[in-house]
């Protein structure tokens, strides 16, 4: 039941990648629009038909956007500007109601997450249809509008979109080789273990820079707690609840920091349509170094 709900999930997504794809082939003043509708195309085919395309081939369609994005052959090209007018009207009519469906989205999300079994991947997926319908409902917004809109944003957002899917698969990659045992060893040799606040200090930080390094936090979590936060806090006699979550939320403090963690600090440079692409980061990144300086005081004294 999950997997079917999220493969037809994945299939919209898939379709529109593929309008993106297609929008960009018209775009006729863009110099690169063959590249960058391929990318589109392509990466609409891996999401709608993922599981029925052999895992070489899959392999391989990735390794061709990837050229396609090395050799500068994707672009944002010309966009239809949103309908100022209709935007305005519906704006001043609406007042506080706009927010109606992001808390819809929410709420929906977190319920079925919570209280079923489908799960958060199905609760987003799910909030976000029923949102869409009641903002369209909202602002009597006709299906050509959902189809620009919708096909407006993702070229907007470009491949950055596209980065934290790969990330997350750079992260399965380094724990499968083995990165983190190799990177316990090295540890091992250059700082003795029994001393709490080195051992705090070398989690946090160590898990700050590895998610800067991936740009997911998640990623960094498998790697550095089964090569530092394990051999160096836990089994130093920290509460291995207390290390995990604040461990996490030192990771959190690289993704401020990082143009890698392209969905926090990437997107709404693309989105906002922002001149400085670090634009965001130097914004957030004094919160980053408090939060983690924070982060390891709260670990050395809640943990032991």
């Amino acid at each position: 039941m999950v997997n079917a709900i999220l493969e037809f999930l994945y299939a919209l997504i898939g379709i529109v990648m593929a309008i993106a794809g297609i929008e960009s082939f018209r775009d006729t003043s863009n110099p690169a629009r063959w590249g960058t509708g391929a990318f589109w195309i392509i990466l609409g085919i891996i999401f709608a038909f993922g599981k029925l395309i052999p895992y070489p081939v899959t392999g391989g369609l990735i390794v061709i956007i990837g050229l396609l994005a090395l050799f500068k052959q994707i672009r944002i090209g010309h966009i239809k500007n949103i309908d100022a007018s209709h935007a305005t009207e519906f704006a001043k009519k609406l007042g506080a109601w706009v927010f109606l469906p992001s808390v819809i989205l929410a709420v929906v999300s977190i319920c079925i997450a919570q209280f079923t079994k489908l799960g958060g991947q199905v609760g987003i997926g799910i909030g976000a249809i029923l949102s869409l319908l009641v903002a369209m409902f909202e602002t009597k917004a006709p299906l050509s509008m959902v189809y620009t809109d919708s096909e407006r944003m993702v070229r907007s957002v470009g491949t950055a979109g596209i980065l934290p899917q790969l990330l997350a698969m750079l992260g399965v990659v380094f724990t499968t080789a083995g990165v983190g045992t190799l990177t316990a060893k090295i540890v091992a040799g250059m700082v003795p273990a029994g001393n709490h606040l080195v051992g705090v200090v070398l989690y946090c930080v160590s898990m700050a820079v590895f998610t800067i390094i991936m740009g997911n936090g998640f990623a960094a979590f498998a790697v550095i707690t089964a090569a530092v936060g394990i051999p160096f806090v836990i089994a130093q006699g920290g509460n291995p609840a207390v290390v995990a979550a604040l461990g996490m939320t030192s990771g959190y403090c690289g993704t401020l920091v990082t143009p890698m963690a392209a969905n926090f600090n990437s997107l709404p440079v693309a989105l906002m349509g922002m001149k400085d692409q670090m634009g965001v980061i130097k914004q957030q990144w004094p919160i980053a170094l408090i939060m983690l300086i924070t982060q390891i005081a709260l670990m050395y004294f809640l943990a032991f």
